[in-house]
Protein backbone atom coordinates (compact mmCIF):
# COMPACT_ATOMS: atom_id res chain seq x y z
CA UNK A 1 0.00 0.00 0.00
CA UNK A 2 1.16 3.62 -0.45
CA UNK A 3 0.34 7.31 0.95
CA UNK A 4 -3.02 8.16 -0.38
CA UNK A 5 -3.12 10.30 -2.95
CA UNK A 6 -6.55 12.11 -3.09
CA UNK A 7 -6.55 12.10 -7.26
CA UNK A 8 -5.31 8.80 -7.86
CA UNK A 9 -8.33 7.02 -5.23
CA UNK A 10 -11.25 9.49 -6.18
CA UNK A 11 -10.41 8.58 -10.04
CA UNK A 12 -10.48 4.87 -8.53
CA UNK A 13 -13.78 5.31 -6.75
CA UNK A 14 -15.09 6.80 -9.55
CA UNK A 15 -14.77 3.47 -11.78
CA UNK A 16 -16.77 1.67 -9.32
CA UNK A 17 -19.73 4.25 -9.12
CA UNK A 18 -23.37 3.85 -10.56
CA UNK A 19 -22.53 -0.50 -10.21
CA UNK A 20 -23.11 -3.23 -7.89
CA UNK A 21 -19.72 -3.53 -5.91
CA UNK A 22 -18.80 -5.51 -2.89
CA UNK A 23 -17.68 -3.56 0.21
CA UNK A 24 -15.37 -4.49 3.19
CA UNK A 25 -15.87 -2.11 5.82
CA UNK A 26 -13.80 -2.63 9.17
CA UNK A 27 -13.46 -0.68 12.47
CA UNK A 28 -11.11 -1.69 15.24
CA UNK A 29 -9.11 -0.44 18.52
CA UNK A 30 -10.61 -4.15 19.93
CA UNK A 31 -7.36 -6.44 19.68
CA UNK A 32 -5.12 -3.43 20.83
CA UNK A 33 -7.24 -1.81 24.02
CA UNK A 34 -7.50 -5.49 25.00
CA UNK A 35 -3.84 -6.05 24.50
CA UNK A 36 -2.98 -3.31 26.36
CA UNK A 37 -5.46 -4.02 29.44
CA UNK A 38 -6.31 -0.24 28.71
CA UNK A 39 -9.71 0.95 30.55
CA UNK A 40 -11.18 2.05 27.16
CA UNK A 41 -13.90 -0.01 25.45
CA UNK A 42 -13.14 -2.01 23.16
CA UNK A 43 -14.57 -1.25 19.84
CA UNK A 44 -15.51 -2.76 16.34
CA UNK A 45 -17.59 -3.06 12.82
CA UNK A 46 -17.54 -5.01 10.19
CA UNK A 47 -19.50 -5.89 7.04
CA UNK A 48 -17.92 -8.36 4.47
CA UNK A 49 -19.61 -9.05 1.04
CA UNK A 50 -22.08 -6.64 1.74
CA UNK A 51 -23.77 -5.06 -1.42
CA UNK A 52 -23.74 -1.56 -3.21
CA UNK A 53 -24.54 0.61 -5.65
CA UNK A 54 -23.35 4.50 -5.00
CA UNK A 55 -23.59 7.64 -7.44
CA UNK A 56 -20.55 9.27 -6.11
CA UNK A 57 -17.73 8.38 -4.02
CA UNK A 58 -15.74 10.89 -2.63
CA UNK A 59 -12.65 11.39 -0.66
CA UNK A 60 -11.49 14.66 0.96
CA UNK A 61 -9.54 15.75 4.07
CA UNK A 62 -5.76 16.57 4.26
CA UNK A 63 -4.94 13.46 5.77
CA UNK A 64 -5.78 10.96 7.28
CA UNK A 65 -8.46 11.23 5.09
CA UNK A 66 -12.25 10.19 4.67
CA UNK A 67 -14.36 8.81 2.43
CA UNK A 68 -17.85 9.02 1.58
CA UNK A 69 -20.62 6.59 -0.63
CA UNK A 70 -23.39 8.35 -1.68
CA UNK A 71 -26.26 5.85 -2.33
CA UNK A 72 -29.53 6.33 -3.33
CA UNK A 73 -30.96 6.42 0.13
CA UNK A 74 -27.82 6.89 2.54
CA UNK A 75 -24.51 7.56 2.75
CA UNK A 76 -21.16 4.75 3.91
CA UNK A 77 -18.19 6.87 5.26
CA UNK A 78 -15.00 5.98 6.28
CA UNK A 79 -12.46 8.32 8.45
CA UNK A 80 -8.93 8.08 9.03
CA UNK A 81 -7.74 6.37 5.83
CA UNK A 82 -4.04 6.56 5.38
CA UNK A 83 -3.09 4.07 2.37
CA UNK A 84 -4.36 2.90 -0.37
CA UNK A 85 -3.81 0.61 -3.46
CA UNK A 86 -5.70 -0.96 -6.88
CA UNK A 87 -4.36 -4.70 -6.28
CA UNK A 88 -3.86 -7.23 -9.16
CA UNK A 89 -7.05 -7.86 -8.79
CA UNK A 90 -8.97 -4.72 -9.72
CA UNK A 91 -9.92 -3.89 -6.10
CA UNK A 92 -9.54 -0.86 -4.23
CA UNK A 93 -7.93 -1.54 -1.41
CA UNK A 94 -7.85 1.38 1.22
CA UNK A 95 -6.82 1.52 4.91
CA UNK A 96 -6.21 3.63 8.11
CA UNK A 97 -3.43 2.70 10.04
CA UNK A 98 -2.23 4.72 13.52
CA UNK A 99 1.11 5.96 14.13
CA UNK A 100 2.23 2.12 15.38
CA UNK A 101 1.07 0.68 12.16
CA UNK A 102 -1.70 -0.75 13.07
CA UNK A 103 -5.25 -1.44 11.28
CA UNK A 104 -7.59 0.91 12.41
CA UNK A 105 -9.59 0.80 9.54
CA UNK A 106 -10.35 -0.42 6.34
CA UNK A 107 -12.58 0.25 3.44
CA UNK A 108 -12.40 -2.09 0.44
CA UNK A 109 -14.65 -2.29 -3.03
CA UNK A 110 -14.66 -5.15 -5.07
CA UNK A 111 -16.61 -5.85 -8.24
CA UNK A 112 -16.42 -9.66 -7.29
CA UNK A 113 -16.67 -11.17 -3.52
CA UNK A 114 -14.03 -11.04 -1.20
CA UNK A 115 -12.84 -14.29 -0.02
CA UNK A 116 -13.92 -15.34 3.34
Amino acid sequence: MQAIETSAVQAALDRFANQDVFIHLETTNGAYAAHRQEQTMAVCAFIRNGLVRYQRGTVAGIGPYRVGLKMEQGWIYAEGLTDWELDEQGRLLMAGHDSDGRLAIALELSTEPFGV
